[in-house]
């Protein structure tokens, strides 16, 4: 049966994404890679690229940079020794990596995690005419509490290096929002959003209480604007770790019902994001 099949073949790419996290810090082939996931060489390539949204290379970068996340974070080990640590042999190439990544050097990571160092802000918009916009509307779990959503137009599948564009959306209930995001130079994009229940920086491997989406390849151009709908869901082991350092996601109060006048209209809460008119939920 296809379901059967296709839950067969995840489970093999989450065997191989096992075998990354626990290996991540050794020379890691492709050969090794398949074999733990029991499929051929070509054929687990493929797939994961299909479930992953990136290589098997790509991945295993990206837990290397995570995982010095959470060293600089947990401890007190110097950059080089963490470098050697997540499998880097040149501190150079780690710290290149490392700043094309999270968006800054590892030093000035430990210092805003240690609270020393600002935390990072959003891009500003740019109005030009090789610029567009991107109108997303983002749904939420059912019974989902109130959320701070981080939306983002990434050059990468991976949320790493800066954004082009980003805004932080206050979203008190279940019902979508809809934003708009300015400024985005002509091309293809990647569109990540990340949420979270409680104060929380994605600097671990796993996190129930993250919530995340993406939209791989959209193109922005001159004629319209881009149109997307995206919806939370918690996170799973086949989503690459998050990279770039985030500003801090606190979740947000329980929502108050807004106090109606003698009219019957409700006061306007003034969060970033608007809710869509007529909107229906499953």
């Amino acid at each position: 049966m296809p379901e059967a099949r296709n839950g067969a073949i995840r489970e093999a790419i989450e065997r191989a994404i096992e075998y990354i996290w626990e290996r991540y810090s050794e020379p890691v082939s492709l050969d090794e890679l398949s074999k733990s996931a029991l499929l051929s060489r070509f054929h687990f390539a493929r797939t994961f690229r299909e479930i992953t949204g990136v290589t098997p290379g790509r991945f295993l970068s990206a837990v290397r940079i995570h995982q010095a996340k959470r060293l600089l974070t947990t401890t007190s080990r110097t950059i080089t020794e963490i470098s050697f640590a997540v499998g880097y042999q040149s501190l150079g190439s780690f710290t290149n990596y490392f700043t094309q990544s999270v968006g800054m050097p590892p030093s000035q990571f430990r210092h805003l995690v240690r609270g020393t160092a600002l935390n990072p802000t959003l891009p500003k918009d740019e109005v030009q005419a090789s610029h567009g916009t991107a109108a997303v509307t983002i749904s939420f779990p059912s019974a989902c509490p109130a959320l701070r959503v981080y939306m983002g137009i990434f050059p990468s599948p991976i949320l790493q290096s800066p954004p082009v564009a980003a805004k932080i959306i206050d979203a008190a209930g279940d019902h979508p929002l809809r934003c708009v995001l300015s400024g985005v130079p002509h091309g293809t994009w990647f569109v990540h959003a990340v949420a979270a229940t409680r104060t929380t920086r994605p600097d671990r491997r796993t996190d129930p209480m993250l919530f995340v989406d993406r939209r791989d390849s959209v193109t922005v151009g001159a004629r319209s604007p881009l149109r997307v709908s995206m919806r939370l869901r918690p996170s799973r082991p086949t989503d690459p770790p998050i990279l770039f350092a985030l500003p801090v996601l606190r979740s947000l109060p329980p929502p108050v019902r807004p106090q109606t006048g003698s009219d019957g209209i409700g006061s306007d809460a003034g969060s970033v994001g608007r809710p869509l008119k007529n909107s229906r939920h499953p």
